[in-house]
């Protein structure tokens, strides 16, 4: 039996999740129900969605037929929503960022634990294939030691944040595209190298005269020694690239599926890997870690630390120098 869901947030994205699984068989979740703080904009496709649109996000978690809440709120919101939803004994999927500080994080898994119910963060890459495959390259030798990490995560989506709109406010989105773009990567870097011990970020607006940063980079040290160099552009063309350089290779994977290997000797690689749908596999993944399967991919303790870093971030860019990750 599928897993009976309600979505909170029918935004773009929120409508991005539901559509990735909704009436696709094998899916494993079933979005029955929702709430939104802009009803009438999603009346009718709630409708053809097969939603109970609810007035409020308490009643949504009373819904005797919702089992799990999807989170796709402003990031302020998160920390409160999966609380009250862990106190409902409800599951509950949350977009990143998780929360905006390392303090309202530990609370939300805390209340998760004592609760009893699954959590689960919306970092989709963790699910691409090719990611495996670095993984994998990591953990057999082919990268060697470790050396440094390069990320980048941009694209020009700020450029339409108009007065009003709940991103466009500085303290929904600090440090630019941060929050919508740069903490995937963030995530991708702890995934790959390991826990962030120390960063320095500069950020600036350039080009954007809403408000927010349009440039935000980052130079850090991982707790293993490695060192990574990061960058995020709210107002750039799109582009998403992680690469890792190691003692016996180095290996770059750009637009999530083409990934380039060259090794200290001999004859590297290229391979392009088939397009996933991301947002139905995470959706997969924390449906059948409801059920009783296999753990949601990115641990509670990694969730924490992705916000720690983003908190550390937000303190580096305005001091200056350096500041040592919680």
């Amino acid at each position: 039996m599928s897993l009976q869901a309600a979505i909170i947030g029918m935004g773009r994205w929120g409508r991005t999740l539901v559509e990735s699984v909704q009436g696709r068989e094998g899916a494993g979740i079933r979005f029955v129900a929702g709430s939104t703080g802009t009803p009438d904009k999603a009346r009718d496709w709630a409708r053809a969605q097969g939603l109970r649109l609810h007035d409020s996000y308490e009643a949504a978690l009373a819904d005797p037929e919702v089992r799990a809440v999807v989170l796709a709120t402003p990031h302020r919101l998160h920390a409160e929503q999966v609380i009250a939803a862990a106190r409902a004994g409800k599951a509950v999927f949350v977009e990143k960022p998780f929360t905006l500080s390392r303090a309202s994080a530990e609370a939300a898994v805390a209340a998760c634990r004592e609760a009893g119910v699954v959590l689960a963060l919306g970092h989709n890459r963790r699910f691409l294939p090719a990611v495996a495959e670095l993984k994998a390259m990591l953990a057999d030798g082919r990268i060697g030691r470790l050396l440094h990490v390069e990320g980048h995560f941009s694209g020009p989506g700020a450029a339409a944040y108009k007065p009003g709109m709940w991103r466009a406010d500085r303290s929904e989105s600090p440090l630019g595209g941060m929050g919508g773009m740069g903490i995937h990567m963030i995530d991708m870097m702890v995934n790959l190298a390991g826990p962030i011990a120390e960063v320095s970020v500069h950020s600036t607006a350039r080009v954007l005269e809403n408000g927010l940063d349009d440039t935000t980079a980052m130079l850090c040290r991982f707790a293993s020694g490695a060192t990574g160099t990061f960058a995020t552009l709210a107002y750039a063309p799109r582009c998403w690239r992680i690469a890792l350089y190691g003692s016996e290779g180095w290996a770059e994977l750009t637009d999530h599926e083409h990934l380039v290997y060259r090794p200290r000797e001999g004859e590297g690689s290229v391979r392009d890997f088939p397009k996933l749908d991301i947002e139905r596999a995470e959706l997969e993944a924390f449906a059948a870690a409801v059920a009783g399967g296999p753990a949601y991919p990115l641990p509670p303790e990694q969730a924490i630390h992705g916000v720690s870093v983003f908190e550390t971030m937000i303190v580096a860019a305005a001091s200056g120098g350096a500041h040592a990750v919680p």
